[in-house]
C-alpha cells in the first residue's frame, strides 16, 4: 500500500510529523510532498506558467516551491508519473480547524479535492488550535486512521473526500455533521483612507458562529467531525425555471 501526505502548513510543520507517523502504522510505502513553506487561505491555487522545484529532504519525502494543491500534482504527475499512484491521501493535520466555507478557503481541503480529482480517496485533516496536547494522542490518531481505512469502500465513492476536525482533547467519539456557516474574511480594517486610495488588511479569525448539529458545535462539544464532501454533485434546477429562461430568449 502506497500513502501520499501532504499539507499547508509547510514541511515542517508539527502536524505533518503527527500525521506521518500515525500514517506509517497502516504498513504502508510513505510519501511526503509538503509546501516548502506556511500557507493560508491558498484554496485551490495551481501555479501555472512558472517552475516549480521539488527538494528532497528525507526518504520519500520532498519540499514543493509551489501550493498545496500544487503537492498533489507534483506527486502524481512527476514522482507517481509511472506509477503506482496511492491507495490513499491524507493532507493535515492543519493548525485550526477547516469547516463551513473553509471548504473553499482551506489549502488543506484543496488538497483533499485535488486528490478525488485524481480518484484517489482522501482524508483532510484538521485540528482546533491551542488543542490539549496528551500522550494519548497518537494512539487516537492512529485508531482513527485505522477505522477510516477499513471502511474506505464505504465512503470513498468518485468525486468525495473526507473532512475529518479533531476536538481539544484526544481521544474522542466521532460523529458526523452538517455543514454550518462561520466565514473568514468577514471585515476588514482601513489602515489609511485617501479620496483617490483605500489601503487596507482583511481581519483574521472567525466568528465561531454555529447552530445545533453544524461542525462548529459538534467540535465544541469534544467531538471527532466527520463530513464527506463531493465536487461531482450538482443542484438540480427547476424544470420551469430552465423553460422560463428559454422563453425569453424567443
Amino acid at each position: 500500500m502506497r500513502i501520499l501526505v501532504c499539507n499547508d502548513d509547510g514541511i515542517a510543520a508539527p502536524g505533518l510529523a503527527d500525521l506521518a507517523g500515525a500514517a506509517a502504522t497502516l504498513d504502508a510505502e510513505l510519501w511526503i510532498v509538503a509546501p516548502d513553506r506556511k500557507w493560508t487561505a491558498a484554496s485551490h491555487q495551481l501555479s501555472f506558467d512558472q517552475d516549480l522545484v521539488l527538494s528532497r529532504v528525507g526518504e520519500r519525502a520532498y519540499a514543493c516551491s509551489g501550493s498545496p494543491a500544487d503537492c498533489v500534482v507534483a506527486a502524481m504527475t512527476v514522482l507517481f508519473a509511472d506509477g503506482p499512484k496511492p491507495d490513499l491521501a491524507l493532507a493535515g493535520i492543519n493548525e485550526g480547524r477547516n469547516v463551513a466555507e473553509d471548504i473553499a478557503y482551506s489549502g488543506t481541503m484543496a488538497i483533499g479535492r485535488e486528490s478525488a480529482f485524481w480518484g484517489l480517496p482522501a482524508i483532510s485533516i484538521s485540528r482546533v488550535k491551542d488543542a490539549l496536547r496528551a500522550s494519548g494522542d497518537d494512539a487516537a490518531l492512529r485508531a482513527l486512521l485505522r477505522a477510516l481505512w477499513a471502511t474506505r469502500g464505504e465512503w470513498a465513492g468518485d468525486g468525495h473526500w473526507l473532512g475529518v476536525n479533531l476536538p481539544a482533547a484526544l481521544p474522542a467519539t466521532i460523529v458526523h455533521a452538517t455543514i454550518g456557516r462561520d466565514k473568514i474574511a468577514s471585515a476588514s480594517d482601513v489602515i489609511v483612507r485617501t479620496a483617490d486610495r483605500i489601503r487596507y488588511r482583511l481581519r483574521r479569525g472567525r466568528a465561531h458562529s454555529s447552530a445545533a448539529g453544524d461542525e462548529n458545535a459538534a467540535i465544541d462539544a469534544g467531538n471527532i467531525v466527520v463530513v464527506r464532501h463531493g465536487w461531482a454533485e450538482t443542484a438540480a434546477l427547476p424544470e420551469d425555471l430552465v423553460a422560463s429562461w428559454n422563453r425569453t430568449l424567443r
